[in-house]
């Protein structure tokens, strides 16, 4: 998901009827645009997860300026009580009304319409000349001046009436690439959003706002933990100094972790041969996502897009016998994949990223244990994230799918008998799967309601018979591996972007980079104070002395505003003593501590990866 907001907590609403609010909105809002700057032309207009935008290749910028006109235009068209007319078009008809209107953007949009398949369009009003139901509205016919269409899938609400005047807004004003194509124009996208009532829009906005606070990237700046360089090329994510420290916890975590759960680690090539991706179906499936490959002793190379194969190459090293199984093998992986410019977003969307990768090769009797062996993982480590909420999605056998009805039921069947062990409820997505196989992703819940998918646990018969993946079964006969792919993070980069939107980049003690300043007061105190630092540094905490000479109240606000989780004030007194004045930025003062005291206490709070 790229950074959106979900729902707020507090709204619950009709899905169906949010999808028609929002659909028809879309269409007000353009009616409006077209009829305040003449001469615009439309794009597309889709609906979102909380609104709506639409594209428009306007002769004039509009700029933020202008969306209180367009929503006062919006409200006047809304008043007017006009109906929401859907018909079906023949292909060629609406070819040549697009034309004589002079819409590049729509008809570009009904030649992809495959020959055959139904057309609908939407009126605001009544068409020109057309009579109308009296019931949807006061009058049989409207000026062609209140009437505007544009090409829809729908579904809409029938009259504007329905739409409530003080239950959407507009947000802001973008540039957009017709088709997220940087060859191709540029067009002026205006965001939206539209509710059933105005205490849903109130509360979706007070979310946004805290959500623009929370941006990873505005903080990923104003903390130095990351940039990304355009000398370097878009969507590559280069770690600063306490970013890399953070990702050094999170990686030093996650290898822990896999290690006590069973797993070992692998290391794998950046690049392959071409061919290899060609056998596991990548280069078929998935070669738009995939960067151009390179020439090595007239062989084609791939950096690869995905760490699947070079597991499955590991696995084929050997053969296996059904004793050595369950293999349980993970990698932090780096991959990159193609992404256009117009689609990039921080650290959420991006074209070099490290996935926790890993590959379970098992029996399919041991389906089911593993399954929830990965859903036992994926609880604690999530957890220790402070993440304990979660939407979960059970998705199943698509129509055109790879494998034997058999071997689809047993997976399905595992997945279901995991979830209800863990007491999970979910939500099935039926026919959702991929084409190899069943799949659980898990959606998890951050600290102002939003869902971010982040797990996902993926059976899978494609590249086990692509690779012909065997192991000796007990009557010494070959038989096919099951496997099980899974990930919890997602992508590291991904995963500390939502890190820091849940936290708002205030971290807990350990994963703070920083985890305690000290404060020296006077230069006559600095050798005390890198002793001390050199103590604390000894008993594994990440401490630095600020040297910038700046009076104390200032170095008390420089480290509030940098997000320091323990600060030490070192004055005469201290030195006196042998102790450090200690504040904390949740618990405030705690008074002068010994440094061994402060040592032990600081590490339990890591250990247990509480508040201090």
């Amino acid at each position: 998901m790229v950074n959106s907001l979900s729902q707020p907590q507090n709204v619950q609403s009709d899905s169906q009827n949010i999808e028609r609010i929002r659909h028809t909105c879309a269409h007000i809002m353009a009616m409006a645009v077209q009829k305040l700057f003449k001469g615009t032309k439309v794009a597309i207009g889709p609906v979102t997860e909380t609104g709506f935008f639409y594209d428009f290749d306007c002769p004039v910028s509009i700029t933020p300026d202008d969306l209180g006109k367009i929503e006062a235009e919006m409200r006047r068209i809304i008043k007017l009580n006009l109906p929401i007319i859907r018909e079906e078009v023949d292909k060629q008809d609406i070819r040549a009304e697009i034309t004589s209107l002079n819409e590049p953007y729509k008809l570009e949009i009904s030649n992809r319409i495959p020959d055959g398949e139904i057309i609908t369009r939407y009126y605001i009003g009544s068409p020109e000349g057309r009579r109308i139901d009296a019931s949807l509205f006061i009058a049989e016919t409207l000026p062609p001046k209140e009437s505007w269409w544009d090409l829809c899938a729908g579904p809409h609400v029938n009259s504007t009436k329905e739409i409530n005047p003080k239950a959407f807004a507009l947000l802001n004003v973008a540039g957009a690439y017709w088709q997220g194509d940087e060859t191709k124009p540029m067009l002026q996208r205006i965001y939206g959003t539209a509710w059933e009532t105005p205490e849903q829009l109130q509360a979706y906005l007070k979310q946004r706002e805290e959500a623009l606070r929370r941006d990873h990237r505005k903080l990923g700046q104003e903390l130095n933990l990351f940039s990304i360089q355009d000398e370097a090329g878009g969507g590559l994510v280069f770690w600063h100094p306490k970013g890399a420290a953070i990702r050094y916890q999170i990686e030093d975590y996650w290898r822990r972790s896999h290690i006590e759960a069973g797993y070992e680690l692998l290391y794998t090539p950046h690049v392959a041969n071409l061919d290899l991706w060609k056998t596991s179906g990548h280069f078929d499936f998935y070669r738009e996502s995939m960067f151009d490959s390179m020439e090595v002793e007239k062989q084609a190379y791939q950096i690869k897009p995905m760490n699947c194969p070079f597991h499955v190459l590991t696995y084929k090293n050997s053969l296996h016998s059904y004793r050595e199984l369950p293999l349980r093998w993970a990698e932090l992986g780096t991959v990159y994949r193609y992404e256009r410019s117009g689609a990039l977003h921080g650290l959420m969307r991006v074209r070099g990223f490290t996935q926790d990768d890993a590959h379970i090769f098992c029996l399919p009797e041991q389906i089911a244990s593993e399954i929830l062996g990965v859903l036992n993982l994926t609880e604690k480590i999530l957890s220790d994230f402070g993440f304990k909420d979660y939407e979960i999605n059970l998705s199943t056998r698509p129509s055109k799918s790879v494998g034997s009805d058999e071997v689809w039921e047993l997976a399905t069947n595992a997945l279901v008998e995991a979830l209800n062990s863990k007491g999970w409820k979910y939500i099935v997505d039926d026919g959702g799967g991929a084409f190899y196989g069943p799949k659980i992703d898990i959606k998890i819940q951050d600290a102002i309601g939003r869902l971010w998918q982040c797990s996902t646990i993926q059976v899978d018969f494609n590249l086990p018979k692509r690779f012909d993946m065997e192991y000796v079964a007990p009557d010494g006969t070959k038989k096919r591996a099951i496997m099980i792919h899974r990930a919890i993070f997602g992508s590291l980069e991904r995963f500390f972007g939502i890190l820091i939107e849940n936290y708002a980049g205030d971290f807990p003690l350990w994963l703070a980079p920083v985890q305690m300043r000290l404060l020296p007061v006077s230069d006559e105190v600095r050798e005390y104070a890198q002793l001390i630092a050199q103590e604390l540094k000894k008993g594994g905490l990440r401490v630095e002395i600020d040297n910038t000479g700046e009076r104390l109240g200032k170095l008390i606000r420089t480290a509030e505003v940098e997000k320091i989780p323990v600060v030490a004030v070192i004055g005469k007194r201290e030195v006196e003593t042998n102790t450090l004045s200690i504040r904390t930025r949740k618990s405030g003062d705690l008074g002068a501590l010994t440094v061994n005291h402060i040592i032990s206490r600081l590490q339990q709070v890591v250990t247990e990866k509480t508040i201090i």
